[in-house]
């Protein structure tokens, strides 16, 4: 089997990716940015946010080192921008403003900040990136894209059955739910923050 998939790799990027994309943690932010919309909506905002992940994963595995490097983006800097635009969307959330969710574009929310930053963030991007530099052999490269296929599988499933929660819990869940996502998600976003600000004091930005 590891003359065809390098079983280590595989493993490694595999749990590497879900403790960083945390699809079980999706869900809060999920059910609070797809509130009031119909169940055929939220499972195709579901299926776009995943789309959405897997093509930014995809292309920063591909052409990462160079996009950054030739746009003079250092990593700090990225995770710093990803960090701002999740607190926004935490502050919207935690204060309540309030939109008509059947006005607001879908494809936004699939885009943003479900697809990125919150399921393609810096943290993903550079995980991804660094075992692009270690895969050299074809195993190691074949196991890199099962394991990135296989976190959005898991993500895409996670997602999807969310809509039974959102049954579930109804219009007073959904609110409890939006803020203490508003509460996660400000926290994830300010230590985003907090180490691209380390990183630019040790030099590294």
């Amino acid at each position: 089997m590891n003359e065809v998939i390098q079983l280590t790799m595989l493993t490694e990027v595999f749990v590497t990716l879900f403790v960083i994309m945390d699809p079980p943690g999706t869900i809060p932010v999920f059910l609070s940015l797809t509130a009031g919309r119909s169940a055929a909506s939220v499972r195709k905002a579901a299926w776009q946010a995943v789309c959405v992940s897997f093509l930014v994963i995809t292309i920063f595995a591909l052409f990462g080192q160079g996009i950054l490097a030739y746009m003079h983006i250092s990593i700090p800097a990225l995770q710093c921008a990803g960090g701002l635009l999740l607190l926004l969307v935490a502050l919207e959330l935690l204060m309540g403003y309030d939109k008509d969710p059947t006005t607001s574009g879908e494809t936004n929310v699939a885009l943003v900040p479900l697809g990125t930053p919150l399921l393609a963030g810096p943290g993903a991007i550079v995980a991804v990136m660094l075992f692009v530099q270690k895969a050299d052999t074809a195993p190691e490269i074949s196991a890199l894209a099962i394991g990135i296929v296989s976190v959005h599988i898991v993500l895409w499933l996670t997602m999807r059955f969310s809509v039974r929660i959102l049954k579930v819990i109804r219009e007073g869940g959904v609110m409890l739910v939006t803020r203490i996502a508003g509460l996660l998600l400000s926290a994830i976003a300010v230590q985003m923050v907090a180490d691209a600000v380390r990183a630019f004091i040790a030099g590294e930005g």
